[in-house]
């Protein structure tokens, strides 16, 4: 088995309040900063090619960050397809998708993969996120307890399909045991490692309670079980896993803080940090009464993002 990063985005930002601010700001510093990036991951079990999640549609326009941004995934390094084939692979060697969970920056290029059966939770294959993919297969999640988890599925040998909801209420993990370590690919049960070690929830969710749930039962794991973890949205995810890191609870990695963010011309398009929702003033929002030509600094602001319902605060300039 060979476990790869798919790098796509790098040299990001997100703010303590976001990273670790899921059940209460209070004590969080905006000015402190945490390392951001956008990779998923490659499972080769020499037999398959399978893929966790698939990245940014490759039309999302870059976003701009200002003072008031809690995440900035940071500048795109390639498209998905690209990175893909920069490992060597191409979409029609891919066998099977593991969805950990609807947002576009996981699911962006399903749509590249006709061939592939994509596995997603009974909850996530309904999602418009997935609508009019013939190749999305709603995981059962029959095969029995794993270690601390009550259910899950065998997707090959070695590697595991799990409910992880929270995040969404579809949300699920994967671990893949490769060389006498599990590796923990998880999506965004937390945001950044550091949230992982403090054991804190990010203000991500749709269900807090089953969230940390979640984050509870994959710390009891990781305690339990010499666990590399990748992440989605920090460099730390890849280096994790070229170093081959084994999480310690008891010792927190030292942060390195992020790379200054040069300013950038944005378009007036905006862009939702959590599922990648393009706000484009041209178009406007019809469906929400929100007419073409308006501005997203003129939208009400009680209005949400059409596609996770986060709010106007979660965007990010394009």
């Amino acid at each position: 088995m060979v476990i790869r990063a798919v790098k796509l985005y790098d040299g990001g930002f997100m703010t303590q309040p976001f990273a670790l601010g899921g059940e209460g700001a209070e004590g969080l510093d905006p000015g402190v900063k945490y390392r951001s990036s956008l990779q998923n991951y490659l499972i080769d079990t020499g037999s398959e090619v399978i893929l966790v999640d698939t990245g940014m549609p490759k039309e999302v326009p870059d976003s701009v960050p200002d003072e008031n941004t809690f995440i900035y995934m940071g500048r795109r390094v390639k498209d998905y397809l690209s990175a893909l084939a920069e490992l060597g692979y191409q979409p029609e060697q891919v066998t099977k998708i593991l969805l950990t969970h609807k947002h576009a920056d996981h699911s962006g290029e399903l749509r590249s993969f006709p061939n592939a059966a994509i596995y997603a939770s009974p909850e996530e294959a309904k999602a418009d996120e997935l609508k009019g993919l013939p190749n999305v297969v709603a995981a059962e999640f029959k095969d029995g307890p794993y270690y601390n988890f009550e259910a899950s599925q065998l997707i090959a040998p070695g590697v595991r399909y799990l409910p992880a909801k929270g995040h969404t209420t579809g949300n699920s993990i994967v671990i893949a045991e490769w060389d006498g370590l599990f590796y923990l690919i998880h999506g965004d049960v937390t945001y950044t490692d550091e949230a992982l070690y403090a054991n804190k929830l990010s203000v991500v969710f749709e269900d807090i309670a089953e969230a940390r749930k979640t984050l509870d039962k994959v710390r009891e794991f990781i305690a339990d079980h010499p666990t590399v973890y990748l992440s989605t949205h920090t460099p730390l995810g890849y280096e994790n896993l070229e170093a081959k890191k084994v999480v310690d609870l008891a010792s927190p990695p030292e942060s390195i803080p992020p790379e200054e963010v040069q300013a950038a011309e944005a378009s007036g398009k905006y862009v939702c940090s959590i599922c990648g929702h393009v706000y484009d003033p041209a178009l406007g929002d019809p469906e929400r009464g929100i007419p073409a030509g308006t501005p997203f600094e003129e939208l009400p602001e009680d209005w949400k993002c059409p596609r996770c319902r986060q709010g106007k605060d979660k965007f990010n300039r394009a």
